[in-house]
């Protein structure tokens, strides 16, 4: 990240830059050392928090974290925006639940449009996360709408003044890749902190990308180990990467390798793990909607 990408980010992320001060004020600090100073605030609070995943990362269910891919390990019901496990479904299906949702029984759409007329209810009563999802569905033009970003980005501001984890990184992705609006990496950058403080995995180990990218290779590896102790193999594979190049140490990776396992055990259950074997639940899998994150 530039010293300019950074300086912006941190005025975002401290609600924009402070009104005029008093110039015959001893105590006011320069500009340059209120910036520096933004950054480290913002440094210290993004590494001291977000190393646990957000509630919504667990099966409501069993209350067990899903595992990495999440849209591969679980499947979304628009009935009522809940992420179930593959485990609980096929916990579900022995139980002969098919054609209802097994967290609230309602019976499962059979068509895009009932698809969507489930998510605008869910909307319509200020859900978060359905506002959030239906961001997703302009995005990539799914269940029978047209691509409109500029709508996407309408939805995911509202989803995020409500609260949304998802619509932070929904934000930073667009602006920070310039998909379908101008290029802002550093609101983009902004957006995928304020979701990593949550404890969004993808966010997180997208700062450090970004942070590896701008040689700051300390930065990029406070951010990937705590990513990789989540459970995120793609943060374990980077560690491992800056090992071989020479900007981390064989402890550090041997660290990262523990917390990522240890992670990883926490998220197995023999259900799950029987879910993975048959195979049984992947035709219904292959219908996710598109746009969700293990999809990108």
């Amino acid at each position: 990240m530039s010293d300019g990408e950074a300086a912006a980010v941190a005025l975002q992320a401290g609600g924009g830059p402070a009104g005029p001060a008093d110039a015959d004020d001893p105590q006011e600090a320069p500009p340059a050392d209120a910036a520096a100073q933004g950054l480290q605030d913002i440094a210290e609070r993004l590494m001291s928090s977000g190393h646990e995943r957000p509630e919504q990362d667990a099966c409501p269910i069993c209350f067990d974290l899903i595992g990495f891919p999440v849209a591969v390990y679980s499947s979304i019901n628009q009935c009522c925006m809940k992420v179930i496990c593959i485990g609980c479904i096929l916990a579900a299906r022995q139980r002969g639940i098919y054609d209802r949702c097994p967290f609230c029984r309602t019976p499962l759409p059979r068509d895009d449009p009932s698809k969507l007329e489930m998510i605008q209810k869910r909307v319509s009563k200020g859900d978060a996360e359905a506002i959030s999802f239906l961001g997703e569905q302009y995005l990539y033009g799914n269940l029978g709408l047209s691509k409109d970003i500029p709508r996407a980005i309408e939805l995911w501001t509202e989803a995020v003044d409500l609260g949304s984890v998802n619509a932070h990184y929904s934000l930073g992705f667009v602006y920070y890749n310039g998909k379908g609006v101008e290029e802002d990496k550093p609101r983009g950058i902004h957006h995928w902190q304020r979701a990593a403080m949550k404890g969004d995995v993808d966010s997180r180990h997208n700062l450090g990308r970004v942070e590896h990218k701008n040689g700051n290779y300390e930065l990029a590896l406070q951010h990937f180990m705590i990513s990789a102790k989540m459970g995120y193999e793609v943060s374990l594979d980077g560690i491992k990467d800056m090992f071989k190049e020479g900007h981390a140490t064989k402890p550090q990776y041997a660290e990262a390798l523990l917390g990522y396992r240890d992670a990883v055990e926490e998220m197995k259950s023999p259900q799950r793990e029987e879910a993975k074997r048959l195979r049984c639940l992947y035709s219904n899998l292959q219908k996710t909607s598109v746009g969700e994150r293990g999809q990108r």
